[in-house]
């Protein structure tokens, strides 16, 4: 049954339907939950709102828990009714963690399994949501970073359930392996390197300091793994967010007590281990390559390792010291203790052979639910030159490019207001 309460400035109310594990097989596959929860203005609960579903980022990312109408939730909640879904395997949704996946067998067994956690089931369950809670009404998307990715999914599967689209930073390339998109994103990564080094210089000679001191093998962290330097390295994925370059040279500014060196302090070293853990999303790391999988790219065969060892500007032995940006590298199963348990898996997945298509391209190319997209030109994470050509190929997408904002620019600016405007001024919504 559903459960209602209210926090300050906003109602809630807590679904969970059960779903097939595999949607091409319901009838002869276990079953999974999926969780949504419901946020209404407390003052217009009972109004005939428009809906709109939000498609978080990850993969493997659970939806936001509010605590209040603030951010982008506040902005729509002034015209919607919002559905935040928890994908599955995160969240309330069945989520994969160690003890689930050790009891399902042979490695590739659990790759079977995790197989099932794509954009192309999420859509589906998403349906399910639709259809059964919400009487099969139409509803807005708002896809950020790898939600994105699933509205190409959605687009492609079941355009009928939607009236309009909003992506923030997250339009793929719909034909591009995972092998191509790290090619495309890894100078973006020593140029985000470039832009930290000439703000904060002086921690340029930190960095050399802390690699060399990680070099010797022989510093844990509090949680008992022997912390390397290129899982301090993997910090870098902080620096496609906009006040990333600030988080980090505050990590850095407490590494040493002396400003001679010495041993690492227990703050910084404690830090790192939290910020590199994976501990709260392992499904992140696990399905990370997955997501670029498709029918003629074939195995995804650890891709962003094979970018990283072809530039050795990124080795660990390298100064000035280069930090990572969002790659998920083969050894991190086996040096970081909450991966550990998904590492025979994740290689199994790395080797899969054959995998569904997730975008049908004659289908997308005649797209006419309306699609507003926020492109960030200096983006990190998803290379915009490919968001581009998938605009110009994807019917009814008009894009904004701007270099505003970092891939956390839904979450820290006005970008959902901006598109929203946008939307208005063409039209809106599809009607029904």
């Amino acid at each position: 049954m559903p459960i209602s309460y209210t926090l300050p400035g906003v109602h809630i109310t807590d679904h969970s339907v059960d779903v097939p594990l595999d949607w091409s097989q319901p009838d002869g596959s276990p079953t999974i939950s999926v969780f949504a929860r419901e946020l209404v203005d407390p003052t217009r609960r009972t109004e005939d709102l428009p809906l709109l579903v939000f498609l978080q980022g990850g993969p493997g990312g659970k939806s936001p828990r509010p605590t209040g109408p603030d951010g982008w939730v506040g902005t729509a909640l002034k015209r919607f009714r919002v559905v935040l879904l928890d994908q599955r395997g995160t969240g309330r949704s069945s989520a994969v963690r160690a003890a689930v996946l050790g009891d399902l067998g042979t490695a590739e067994e659990q790759a079977e399994y995790l197989s099932h956690f794509r954009a192309d089931n999420i859509v589906r369950d998403a349906e399910h949501v639709r259809k059964t809670l919400f009487d099969g009404r139409r509803w807005t998307s708002l896809g950020q970073s790898y939600g994105g990715f699933i509205t190409m999914t959605y687009l492609s599967f079941a355009p009928e359930g939607l009236n309009a689209c909003f992506v923030t930073g997250g339009l793929p390339g719909l034909t591009a392996s995972a092998r191509e998109v790290y090619e495309r994103t890894q100078p973006r990564v020593v140029a985000k390197n470039e832009q930290f080094r000439a703000r904060y210089p002086h921690a340029v000679k930190t960095l050399g300091r802390i690699a060399d001191r990680l070099s010797t093998g022989s510093v844990p962290e509090p949680g008992g793994d022997v912390l390397t330097t290129r899982r301090f390295q993997t910090l870098g994925m902080d620096l496609g967010m906009q006040p990333g370059f600030e988080r980090v040279h505050w990590i850095l500014d407490e590494a040493f007590d002396s400003p001679h060196g010495g041993p690492l302090t227990d703050t910084f070293l404690a830090t790192v281990a939290a910020e590199t853990s994976f501990a709260t999303n392992p499904l992140y790391a696990v399905l990370h390559e997955s997501v670029y999988a498709q029918s003629h790219t074939g195995p995804t065969a650890w891709a962003a390792q094979s970018v990283r060892d072809a530039d050795p500007a990124f080795a660990e032995s390298a100064r000035p010291l280069l930090l990572t940006g969002e790659m998920i590298y083969p050894w991190m199963f086996a040096e970081i203790s909450a991966l550990r348990p998904f590492e025979a898996a994740a290689h199994a997945l790395a080797e899969r052979q054959h995998w569904r298509d997730l975008y049908d391209l004659h289908r997308l190319a005649e797209n006419e639910v309306p699609v507003e997209a926020a492109v960030y030109f200096d983006d990190m994470f998803v290379d915009s030159a490919l968001s581009l050509e998938t605009a110009a190929h994807v019917g009814n997408v008009e894009p904004w490019v701007t270099n505003e904002f970092e891939h956390d620019g839904l979450r820290l600016g006005d970008v959902l207001s901006r598109l929203l405007d946008r939307l208005d001024a063409r039209g809106g919504p599809l009607r029904d």
